[in-house]
């Protein structure tokens, strides 16, 4: 193995969320490592079905499929971090965890508050439940470049609509009704935001219009034992550590209709003297989210097989 580097000092975990996936994420750990086989086996048994077929060979437009792409970015990211655990012998000590709506549930699996199959289980009901909400209250999310998060918050009261992502200070995500989010996009385009983009979604995640998602979810987050993690998960509702199996279920149930609080999760990081940020699973979302704060950071994306291997234990 060449280009090695040893971590400086004890990494924070990071798990992508939906929008990451793409055809063939996955393919060569599975190939090489019995570790990261395992895992993909496990999510098909709990699914019972082949999702890796899909994963690995698509189509595009079927992995997309919320029902697919959660799943699928979920085993992936697990199976990203069993391989280097594999090949690091587990020889680095995890300072926190944190992952980005989705990615909050791969938290789950990578903490040990839940298995592998609970965790799997409950993203496909999730995203069931998250669908019926989409099919009752209709919706959309839009992402708002270059704008001020207080003038976003003024629009969205204005508006009726609602913050759903705070991922900087310079990106926020907003949703509601068709209706509301047109109202809201001429406002903010008339008070100087550089970019309004419609994001490729199915309904407004993470407002309150998936109410109806919630007695769904809380029915079967009552029917699981949360194990208290073995590192802290950083909430994405409040920004600060869960170290406690009994409070995951109220942070799940809470995530499903509020705002996710990634600026505020990077600042809690930063200031505890987090340096080191290992971004595990498909994409490089989160860590270009970080390289935009001031500040020397180490951050590497484990992705596959070779940026995997560039870690020493």
């Amino acid at each position: 193995m060449t280009n090695q580097t040893s971590l400086k000092s004890d990494p924070v975990l990071l798990f992508p969320g939906q929008g990451s996936q793409f055809v063939g994420m996955g393919k060569d750990l599975i190939e090489k490592s019995r570790a990261a086989k395992d895992v993909y086996t496990q999510v098909n048994d709990a699914l019972g079905r082949d999702l890796t077929k899909i994963i690995f060979n698509g189509p595009e437009k079927e992995l997309n499929e919320t029902r697919n792409a959660q799943p699928a970015i979920t085993a992936t990211s697990l199976a990203c971090l069993a391989y280097l655990n594999e090949i690091t012998e587990n020889s680095f000590k995890i300072n926190y965890t944190a992952g980005h709506s989705l990615g909050e549930y791969t938290s789950l699996a990578a903490s040990g508050a839940l298995t592998i199959d609970e965790t799997i289980k409950l993203v496909v009901e999730r995203g069931r439940l998250m669908q019926i909400a989409c099919d009752k209250n209709p919706g959309g999310m839009v992402a708002i470049i270059g704008i001020d998060e207080i003038t976003v918050e003024e629009v969205c009261r204005e508006t009726g609509t609602y913050t759903s992502n705070i991922n900087s200070s310079s990106q926020i995500v907003i949703s509601g009704n068709h209706m509301s989010l047109a109202r809201a996009i001429d406002l903010l385009n008339a008070r100087g935001a550089k970019r309004v983009v419609n994001l490729p979604v199915s309904g407004a995640f993470h407002s309150e219009l998936m109410q109806p998602a919630v007695d769904g979810l809380t029915e079967m987050l009552d029917s699981l034992n949360f194990s208290d993690p073995q590192f802290p998960i950083i909430s994405n509702v409040k920004a600060k550590p869960i170290e406690k199996g009994e409070e995951l279920k109220e942070e799940l149930i809470n995530q499903m209709k509020s705002c996710v609080q990634w600026s505020k999760t990077l600042d809690y990081l930063i200031d505890e003297g987090c340096n080191t940020f290992l971004e595990i699973g498909p994409g490089k979302i989160l860590t270009n989210l970080i390289k935009r704060i001031p500040g020397e950071f180490e951050l590497i994306n484990i992705s596959d097989y070779e940026s995997a291997n560039k870690i020493k234990k």
